[in-house]
């Protein structure tokens, strides 16, 4: 299921300085939100989870 909607980071508070997520055919899709109309990094959804859990393991 592909979601349109980017979702904010929860962690990232009122600092601007933040990352946006959004689910994508290939897994998800992560961007950051002051340079938005740059790019965004595609991860697998092997990739991605990879990546959550080492950030919650640090």
């Amino acid at each position: 299921m592909m979601n349109e909607h980017w979702k904010k980071s929860t962690y990232s508070g009122g600092s601007g300085s933040c990352v946006e997520a959004r689910v994508i055919a290939q897994g998800t899709a992560v961007r950051d939100t002051q340079h938005r109309h740059l790019a965004e990094l595609s991860l697998p959804s092997t990739e991605w989870s990879a990546l959550l859990h080492a950030l919650r393991t640090r």
